[in-house]
Formats: structure tokens, sequence, C-alpha cells
């Protein structure tokens, strides 16, 4: 069992900048790739960017490349998303997502791929 706890979503005005963290518990987080999706209202979940199991490989949506950035700090069991130049399409409820046995490392874009979710966090944007 792993247990993800996002924390860090606000209301913020276009073009500033929030930063999330996951904190996770349960298993050994070094041998975990983790990845974030959002989910804005009436939409499906959507992949935003994922991280491999030692943070050497990272891959976003081509909607948040360039000012999404994703990191991790393996002593602290922790995941960020750091999210700069906001825009109002940014506003979902974002969720960190575990995958326990990642294909060599990996991260995925696949919702299926990842075993485990947090109760995510509440991004606004306002324009």
């Amino acid at each position: 069992q792993v247990q993800l706890v996002e924390s860090g979503g606000d209301l913020v005005q276009a073009g500033g900048s929030l930063r999330l963290s996951c904190a996770a518990s349960g298993r050994t987080f070094s041998t975990i790739a983790m990845g974030w999706f959002r989910q804005a209202p009436g939409q499906e979940r959507e992949f935003v960017t994922g991280i491999s199991r030692n943070g050497g490989s990272v891959g976003y949506a081509d909607s948040v490349k360039g000012r999404f950035t994703i990191s991790r700090d393996n002593a602290k069991n922790t995941v960020y998303l750091q999210m700069n130049s906001l825009k109002p399409e940014d506003t979902a409820v974002y969720y960190c997502a575990a995958d326990i046995d990642p294909l060599f490392g990996l991260w995925g874009t696949r919702q299926r791929e990842y075993e485990y979710w947090g109760q995510g966090t509440q991004v606004t944007v306002s324009s």
C-alpha cells in the first residue's frame, strides 16, 4: 500500500506560480515512479508530467512543457510540481499517482500504469 497526500493547491491569478507537493508513505519511495494528472470540470483526467524512480527521466504534456517542472526528493519521500506562467486553462484538480512497478523504472502517461492515487488538490487560475 502506498499513501499519497497532495498539498499546495490554491487560487492564483493568471501568470502566477504555485508549487504542489505530494508526500508518499508505505513503500520505499525510490522504487516508485511518480506522475501528476489533472482533471478539469467536465473533462477527463489527463496526464501532466511524470518522473522516474531516480529522477533522471521526466516527461511533460505538450500543454505544460516549458511552464511546469516536476522534481522529487527521495530522502523526503516527496514529489513536487512547480507551475509557472499559469493560465486559466490550467484550472483543475491535480492528482499525484504512484507506479510501484515501473517498466525500466520509468514514468508512464496512462492512468492504468499507476496503482495508487492521492485525493487531489484544487488549482484555480483566474483571468
